[in-house]
Order: structure tokens, then C-alpha cells, then sequence
């Protein structure tokens, strides 16, 4: 089977094209492509491609931000005179300790600088490609620091945003297993943490000692034991629930200018590369945030933690069904003691739905047993 290319003649001389056939893609189509990338990064590298790609990266509606580092509000304010050697004194453990210690909400950092050691690097500051070669222009190997406000502030139609933040925010032991989902509005509407002391693969026996959490052999009738209250587990599992409500208080802060500069904006999610934490916002509590302001704690940079409500299951020793074994298995379900809303109010009361649903499998699983088990109710006052 034969065919003729359209650029050749019958006589075998090629002619050179003068359409390019790339051109002829709609914008709607090339828009689609955009937002299946999502990353903001590899969209940075996109708006220096052509004038059109220019044009089009800022109606994407869909982007993902990774941050590679996190600073404080003092180190984003000194980043445009100072080189990234300046960096390198300061761990990003530390300035985790700092933020539960003493306070000191870090502002996000995104975009460094997109094409390594290349000539020309993109700066989604202005959405424009900036060549370097002048003497007061930084080396190529200098790293610029930019919050995802001014990252995003070219996008004209976000609908949907993810923002990613490294690993380790909790600093928690190895072998701990410590997951949360919160959701907000002005404040924070509810928040599931599951945690465990230790997670044994499936065939691995457990080791005594450690935490047998007061049960003797199979004795489990669904109460917490007395020596749970003695030995430290349940101020293990204060500091559990007061480290992930600050965690995420912290970034619910972080989102106030984010919010406000994108009206379009109707999803939410801020998590990190760990996957220990997600706090998510859908189209009601994001118009919730911008009618009322929140209210921000006085001894911190974050959203104040209203006087809550929870729930706790506990069960010593939970067993999934792939044969994952949970020591010391915890789940609690958390409201505001003032929540209002009919339909959200309905939910919370009956957990069962709202908190099993939390998680990714198998955790799912673990909560959808827990449960089952006896409720304990419990108060916190705000903080």
C-alpha cells in the first residue's frame, strides 16, 4: 500500500511545508492537554514554547503545586537579596519544631528555578520567560523563592488546586502511624486522625512489651483497659490529636490570600508528599472563608481551633483482613461543639459514613472496624 506525502511532488522534490499542522488545534483541545498536566512547574516550561502556549497557560484550571522546601515568613522576605547558599544552615526539621514550639507559620515556597543550569529560566512571577546575562541579573545557579500567592497569581480560571508540601511535618517515631483529614470553611468543620503505635506486616508477630496496652492474650472486650490511662497512651494520643489540629490550622492559614485572589476557585486540597495529612475545601466552605474572615489565634500564625467535640474508638490490637495488625489502633472524630447546619450536623452525628470514609484502603478498613467498637466522648476547649 502506497501513499504521497503532502510535501513531496510526483516528481520526488520535496516542498518545503508552510502549515503547521500543530497550529490547527483548537485552543479548547490544547486547554484539555494543560489541565491533564497540572503540575505548575512543567506549565511554566509550557508558556515559553510559543506566544500561544503564553496565552494559554493562564486559563488552565487545574494545577498542582509541589513544594520542594518550606521557609519562614522572615526567610521569603530576604530571598530576593539573598542566594540560596544562604539556605543551607537551616533544616526544614527545625523549622517544623519551630512552627508546634514557638509559633512560626512557614509560608510556602514553589517554584525555584525550572530549567537548572540553562541560560534562561521561567519565573512564574510575571508568566514570562527571564533571560539572564547582564551583570545585575543572579547567576543561574542562584535559587529564587516564591509563595504559591505569587506562583498563582497569573492564573486567571483555577477551578480545582492541589498544593503539595514536603514530607515530615510531624516528625513522628518510626514505625508510628499517624494520618488525618481535616475540612474547613471560616473554621474548622471536622477532622478524623487515625493513628497507631506500630504497624506489623502481615505474619509478623507482635513484640511484647512496648505497647501491649494492658491486654493479657485475647482478652479485648471492646473497653479501654485501665493501664491505658496510666501508662501514657492516652497523653500519646493528646499530643497525637494537638499536633495534627495545629498542623492543620497552620495551613488553613497559609490559604487566606490564595482564596481570595481566585473567585473561580471551587476545590482545595493542601496535603503533603507523606500523605500524612490532607485538609480539603470544597465550593461552600471556600465562599464560607471569603463572607467571613477566620479567626486567627494570638500566640500563633494559624486559624484559631474552636472548642471541640470528639469521638474516640481505641482498640489495643486491630487485625485487618490482609492480615495487617494495628498496635494500639486509635480513631477520632472531631467537630466544633457549635456546629451548625442541619445537613452537616446530621452527618456528624452519625459517624459511621462520614468517618470510615475518610481514609484510602486499608486504613478505610481499620476505621470502618473501630467504629464498631465502644465510643468515648471527650472535649477540648479552644486553643
Amino acid at each position: 500500500m502506497s501513499s504521497v506525502r503532502p510535501d513531496i511532488d510526483f516528481h520526488g522534490k520535496s516542498e518545503p511545508s508552510t502549515v503547521d499542522h500543530f497550529d490547527r488545534l483548537p485552543d479548547s483541545l490544547l486547554l484539555l492537554v494543560f489541565n491533564r498536566i497540572g503540575d505548575v512547574k512543567a506549565l511554566g516550561r509550557c508558556c515559553v514554547v510559543s506566544r500561544r502556549f503564553h496565552c494559554l497557560v493562564p486559563q488552565v484550571d487545574n494545577v498542582v503545586v509541589k513544594v520542594d522546601c518550606v521557609i519562614s515568613d522572615d526567610d521569603a522576605a530576604a530571598a530576593a537579596s539573598a542566594s540560596a547558599a544562604s539556605y543551607k544552615g537551616r533544616s526544614i526539621i527545625c523549622r517544623f519544631i519551630r512552627l508546634f514550639l514557638g509559633g512560626i507559620v512557614r509560608p510556602l515556597q514553589a517554584i525555584t528555578q525550572f530549567l537548572g543550569s540553562k541560560p534562561r529560566s521561567i519565573s512564574l512571577d510575571n508568566a514570562a520567560p527571564v533571560f539572564s546575562g547582564s551583570a545585575s541579573e543572579s547567576s543561574s545557579s542562584d535559587v529564587s523563592h516564591h509563595s504559591p500567592t505569587e506562583v498563582l497569581k497569573n492564573f486567571n480560571e483555577i477551578r480545582t488546586l492541589q498544593i503539595e508540601l514536603p514530607g515530615g511535618e510531624l516528625g513522628i517515631d518510626d514505625g508510628v502511624l499517624l494520618k488525618w483529614k481535616a475540612d474547613f470553611g471560616s473554621t474548622l468543620d471536622s477532622c478524623i486522625i487515625l493513628g497507631a503505635s506500630s504497624v506489623l506486616a502481615p505474619g509478623v508477630k507482635s513484640p511484647i512489651g512496648r505497647e501491649s496496652e494492658g491486654i493479657c492474650g485475647n482478652e479485648d472486650n471492646g473497653s479501654i483497659p485501665e493501664s491505658f490511662y496510666t501508662n501514657g497512651g492516652l497523653k500519646l494520643r493528646v499530643v497525637w490529636t494537638i499536633s495534627s489540629l495545629i498542623a492543620a490550622s497552620a495551613r488553613h492559614y497559609l490559604l487566606q490570600p490564595i482564596i481570595a485572589e481566585h473567585a473561580t476557585l471551587e476545590s482545595l486540597v493542601l496535603t503533603d508528599s507523606d500523605r500524612q495529612g490532607v485538609l480539603r475545601m470544597n465550593r461552600e466552605q471556600l465562599e464560607e472563608l471569603r463572607v467571613k474572615p477566620l479567626s486567627a489565634s494570638a500566640s500563633a500564625n494559624r486559624t484559631l481551633v474552636p472548642a471541640l467535640n470528639m469521638k474516640l474508638w481505641y482498640a489495643p490490637h486491630l487485625e485487618l483482613p490482609d492480615g495487617t495488625v494495628l498496635i494500639g489502633a486509635t480513631l477520632v472524630a472531631i467537630h466544633p461543639s457549635e456546629q451548625t447546619g442541619g445537613a452537616k450536623k446530621e452527618a456528624l452525628t452519625d459517624g459511621g459514613c462520614w468517618v470510615s470514609s475518610a481514609f484510602e484502603e486499608p486504613f478505610r478498613t481499620a476505621a470502618k472496624l473501630l467504629v464498631k467498637r465502644r465510643t468515648y466522648c471527650l472535649e477540648m476547649n479552644s486553643f
